[in-house]
Order: structure tokens, then C-alpha cells, then sequence
């Protein structure tokens, strides 16, 4: 079997971890140093799932704005923007600026360099910051941080997932907007947040690659108008 190569290592802002990508023939992924893979190109159905749900619903809407928590490979990017019409925008608010430098480089090819169009923007930073200083600014808010309501690389993120920071979500979105959030696994207690906050909220489970592998958890919560 061909062995994974080193390719970088990149630090986690705030925390003592690394993040580290790997490349094994034409396949890549990225780690937590002592934490294991959290994603690769070769699985991403989950991450496709989470923009493409969303952003159907979202894409007949006059100019529709677009913020996804968490670049990550860009597949969730290029899923969004495959969904959405010519006037949209997308903004990605990424914490690791590696991971930006990685998605520009050789990586990007894998998710057909979504970061090239002119749609998207990237803000390199906590997308906790862009949630508590918008207002009624998106139509769709896409979260794909960490490994969902339980911060595994980050205990900083279990923010994003707490009342205070749901809330902070709600605010952020437009009248009946949707906020998606992936998860590695089902959270009874997470659904219930959503509802105490005000969302209606759907949950589906996704496999990950092609109806194979782990079976992921996408919630779709929508603000009322």
C-alpha cells in the first residue's frame, strides 16, 4: 500500500493543536495531530448534502447571501455555489489560514477550485465573529466546524452549538432563513437547543461517500419569517 506523505502542518488559532495534510497518490486529507482523519477527498457526500439542501431552497431568493462556517476542502463551497444562481454571494469564514493557502493550491483541484469564483469570499478568522456582529444578513448559514455539537478540535466551537450561540445564528439570518449544521453523529439534546432558540427543525442522516460509509447528521432549522 502507498503511505500517506506529510505534505504541511499548520497550527489551530487558540489552541495547542495542528492540523496536518496528507497526501497519498492523488487522494488527500486532513488530520488533528493525535486526533485522527477528519476529512479526505475521497468521502465528502455528507458535506455535498448539507450545501445542496440547503441552498435549493434558498436559491430563487432576490441576491441571496450565503455563509458557511468552516472551508474545510471546499466541497461544501463548490456545492453551494453549484446550487446557487449567478447573483449570489458566499462568504466562508475559515479559522486555520493554511487551510486557505491548501484549497489554492493543489488541494483545490479536488473540489474544482471553488475559491476561484467570483462569488465566494473568504474571511480568514472565528466564524463565532461574523455571527455576533451581522444582523439579519444571510439567507442561509451553513456550519461545518469541528465535528459538529461537541467541539472535538476547538472547545471554543461548542459556542456555536450553545444556546447563546444559536441565538446568535437566528439573529444573523434573514426571515425565514435556514441554518444547516453537519454533524459526525445524532444530538437529541442539540435538536432541542434549536427549538428552545425558535427554529423548526428537520434532522437527516446522510451517508458518507456514494450511500456507503458512516452514516453523518445534517440538521435543517429554519427561522420564521
Amino acid at each position: 500500500m502507498i503511505p500517506w506523505k506529510l505534505l504541511d502542518t499548520a497550527p489551530i488559532p487558540g489552541t495547542d493543536g495542528e492540523l496536518q495534510l496528507h497526501q497519498r497518490n492523488t487522494e488527500f486529507s486532513i488530520s488533528i495531530v493525535g486526533g485522527g482523519v477528519l476529512m479526505s477527498t475521497r468521502a465528502h457526500g455528507s458535506e455535498d448534502a448539507l450545501a445542496e439542501v440547503t441552498c435549493k431552497k434558498v436559491a430563487g431568493r432576490p441576491a441571496p447571501r450565503v455563509l458557511i462556517g468552516g472551508l474545510g476542502m471546499g466541497f461544501t463551497l463548490a456545492a453551494a455555489l453549484r446550487n446557487l444562481g449567478d447573483n449570489a454571494e458566499v462568504v466562508v469564514a475559515e479559522l486555520v489560514p493554511a487551510v486557505v493557502k491548501w484549497n489554492q493550491g493543489e488541494l483545490g483541484e479536488h473540489a474544482g477550485h471553488p475559491l476561484r469564483d467570483t462569488r465566494a469570499t473568504v474571511r480568514e478568522g472565528d466564524v463565532a465573529k461574523v455571527l455576533k456582529s451581522e444582523r439579519r444578513a444571510y439567507d442561509a448559514i451553513l456550519l461545518d466546524v469541528d465535528n459538529g455539537p461537541e467541539g472535538l478540535t476547538r472547545k471554543k466551537n461548542n459556542w456555536l452549538y450553545s444556546i447563546e450561540g444559536l441565538t446568535a445564528s437566528y439573529s444573523a439570518l434573514r426571515p425565514d432563513g435556514l441554518l444547516a449544521v453537519w454533524s459526525a453523529g445524532p444530538d437529541r439534546s442539540f435538536t432541542e437547543r434549536l427549538k428552545k432558540v425558535g427554529f423548526k427543525v428537520r434532522q437527516n442522516r446522510v451517508r458518507e461517500h456514494n450511500n456507503k460509509g458512516d452514516l453523518h447528521t445534517i440538521w435543517l432549522a429554519e427561522r420564521g419569517p
